[in-house]
């Protein structure tokens, strides 16, 4: 194959994932405008796989892209959710949401393929990227329910800051982690080709 070949097909790459991020972040973004709460919910959202588009994006581009995709992501989210970052009362408390509500918080998603063909068992790294990364979302979220949520709205049943933002975050993020990882490994099989970018190839 000729280098002006190569450049052609490099170039043909690179549209495509332009055009299938695109898509994957409209995806995502759509189905996080329709969560629902269970029974057990504090509060906070549970969406049908609002993230799974950027798991996806993760594992068949590599965590660098998979990042940008989910920075872009929560920049869109922050866009959507605007109305919590007008609750701050200064400015340090608005770029403590924006931060840990939204840009560290939905940014992380996109390292989801960092255990790709580390350990021998695609279903087993899908899944392990999935947790371990939506663990460190929730984290991001208790951070804030900490620091910020429980000094501008004390809870009502009156817990301790901690407590309750764990169990407020957890409430939504659990339940989210759970069906992620569920769909993500019934769905590898029949998309295997996909999550791993061998269509690329």
């Amino acid at each position: 194959m000729n280098s002006t070949a190569v450049t052609r097909r490099a170039q043909s790459i690179r549209l495509r994932r332009l055009v299938e991020s695109s898509m994957m972040l409209a995806i995502a973004t759509v189905l996080s405008m329709f969560p629902f709460q269970g029974p057990w919910a504090l509060g906070g959202g549970i969406t049908v796989c609002s993230m799974l588009p950027l798991v996806v994006l993760s594992w068949r581009y590599g965590c660098k892209w998979g990042v940008f995709a989910a920075f872009v992501y929560s920049l869109l989210q922050m866009v959507l959710g605007i109305q919590n970052v007008q609750y701050a009362d200064s400015v340090p408390t608005a770029i403590l949401i924006i931060l840990f509500d939204y840009v560290l918080a939905f940014s992380v998603i996109g390292l989801a393929g960092m255990f790709k063909g580390r350990l021998g068992n695609p279903r087993l790294e899908l899944v392990l990227g999935i947790v371990l990364t939506f663990l460190v979302r929730l984290g991001c979220h208790y951070v804030s329910g900490v620091v910020v949520w429980e000094v501008l709205w004390p809870n009502e049943l009156g817990w301790a800051a901690p407590v309750w933002s764990i169990a407020y975050n957890g409430s939504y993020m659990i339940p989210e982690i759970i069906i992620t990882s569920l769909v993500a490994a019934l769905s590898y099989g029949p998309l295997k080709k996909y999550y791993q970018g061998q269509d690329l190839n």
